[in-house]
């Protein structure tokens, strides 16, 4: 491969393709909000940590103050929710929404990218054996990976039958009539 670059010929030696990862796989699904669960939860962050640090200052420079210690208590117990609770319910929600998914065919094997709590990328492996659907349809789970939650779009896979294989819909189904009745009449 030959381009261009201000006049100057650069050539790129690159043995796989840009849909491949040598430790994870082929890339079958990228999720389309990756960057706005990263900056949204910066942002959260960012501004609990610009208030833990300017309310002190903000508070002995202006001298409000309350003569009630119960008001200063449920005063700084109110700050003191919403510095800390809104980073970690964002971190609960958007835990699982996997930024990229590949698959290692040989191994049968699905390596999920998701972020941390210090919004550090973070890899997830596991079979497709391990995939659990839910029974009951969840607001920010689409399959359990072993017992993490895990939040994908299903029309985002540029192969419809990665997603199949994905969520075992492409193994065939087996529904024995006399297991049934055994079943029914046991209750």
């Amino acid at each position: 491969q030959v381009a261009s670059f201000q006049g100057v010929a650069v050539r790129s030696l690159c043995t796989s393709s840009p849909h491949e990862h040598p430790e994870h796989g082929r890339l079958v699904y990228k999720g389309n909000l990756a960057k706005a669960v990263l900056g949204v939860r910066f942002f959260s962050y960012s501004t609990s940590i610009f208030n833990l640090f300017m309310m002190p200052y903000i508070m002995l420079k202006t001298g409000i103050g309350f003569e009630s210690l119960f008001i200063q208590a449920a005063f700084y117990g109110l700050i003191g929710f919403f510095t800390f609770v809104t980073p970690v319910t964002l971190h609960v929600l958007t835990k699982g929404y996997v930024i990229r998914l590949y698959y290692k065919d040989e191994m049968d094997t699905y390596t999920a990218i998701t972020y941390n709590a210090i919004l550090a990328e973070k890899a997830t492996v596991f079979h497709q054996k391990d995939v659990k659907i839910p029974d009951i349809t969840k607001m920010f789970t689409t399959f359990y990976a072993k017992t993490k939650s895990m939040l994908v779009n299903p029309t985002l896979f540029p192969n419809p039958q990665d997603y199949n294989h994905l969520m075992g819909y492409d193994k065939s189904f087996y529904f024995n009539l006399e297991e049934e009745k055994e079943a029914d009449e046991r209750k």
